[in-house]
């Protein structure tokens, strides 16, 4: 079984200060980190620790299909040495024409907990005929295809080309910029889908509920439909049984916030096991509370690492 996860790779930069600057102010930074980023990035770096920690998932393999720069650039020898060989980048598609990487320049604010996030990327992005060439080389061995999102309109060819050659995969997308026309065409395509909190307040819901329930009437072809809320916690709609559960977000005692970078990528990254790893051993509500726990105990770190340990606290209640 091979899960394929398709979106941008970037580097990101965090700046934490002890406020966000206004114009033309200078303020000095209290940290500074790097860290590879981007929505399926982060996703798999979480799944492959949930993964090699479950020793019944062994057979399980990830890929990585991202646009990166010239392959023997600095910024791609990094990338890839932080994923191989748990996460495969064996089609990914570089740009031998460019050197630098997509980026990200992150200023945390302490005061507000605010981030503000500044993009720059000069890759071209992935088109449909690359797609097409990978999705034929991996052939049947990929059973499950996960896309973030981000080109809707080749996505959506993607997504289709996918559904008429391998019918059997399943789709899973990640409808999260308000912004951003064509989401909800994806998400009518696929058979699970993630919107994010600022998606369904851009397009008018008021609850994680309201969103859920509307769009099961829209992305019919959906066995399930999650919705984040933040710290009001998530929602999920199994579309065959139309149950919909609420789970609150996760604390513990003495929890504080500490990093929300990649939190809805963690949340994504729980279902997504729970949905290959767990099967019908966990019922629905079980999924969604452990994704929430997943992404509360990233919330209250640093980064990514030692996320597995949410399995064995999970398990043990």
């Amino acid at each position: 079984m091979s899960l394929v996860a398709i979106g941008a790779c970037y580097v990101d930069t965090i700046l934490t200060t002890p406020y966000y600057p206004g114009e033309d102010e200078k303020l000095r930074a209290s940290s500074i980190s790097r860290r590879r980023g981007g929505n399926c990035p982060n996703t798999l770096e979480v799944l492959q620790q949930l993964i090699a920690h479950n020793l019944s998932a062994e057979n399980i393999s990830l890929d990585l299909i991202a646009v990166l720069p010239a392959k023997l650039s600095i910024a791609s020898q990094q990338i890839q040495s932080a994923f191989e060989p748990h996460v495969r980048l064996a089609h990914c598609i570089y740009r031998e024409n460019v050197t630098e990487p997509a980026s990200s320049y992150i200023i945390k604010s302490q005061s507000s907990g605010s981030r503000t996030i500044v993009n720059y990327n000069a890759l071209p992005e992935m088109t449909e005929k690359e797609f097409i060439n990978i999705a034929d080389r991996l052939g049947p061995r990929a059973s499950w295809f996960h896309f973030e999102g981000r080109t809707p309109g080749v996505t959506l060819s993607c997504i289709l080309y996918l559904r008429q050659k391998y019918q059997s995969v399943k789709i899973s997308v990640e409808v999260e910029k308000p912004g951003r026309p064509g989401l909800q065409e994806l998400a009518e395509e696929a058979d699970v889908v993630f919107y994010s909190k600022s998606w369904a307040e851009g397009n008018g819901y008021h609850t994680p509920e309201e969103c859920i329930l509307q769009q099961s009437a829209v992305a019919r072809k959906a066995s399930l439909l999650c919705c984040t809320w933040g710290q009001d916690g998530a929602v999920a709609r199994d579309t065959k049984s139309q149950v919909t559960i609420y789970s609150p977000a996760y604390s513990a005692e003495g929890f504080q916030v500490v990093d929300t970078i990649g939190a809805g990528d963690t949340f994504i990254a729980g279902i997504l096991y729970a949905l290959l790893c767990r099967g019908d051993e966990w019922n629905l509500s079980q999924k969604l509370g452990f994704a929430n726990r997943l992404a509360g105990m990233k919330v209250s770190q640093e980064g990514f690492a030692g996320l597995a340990r949410a399995l064995e606290s999970f398990q043990s209640e």
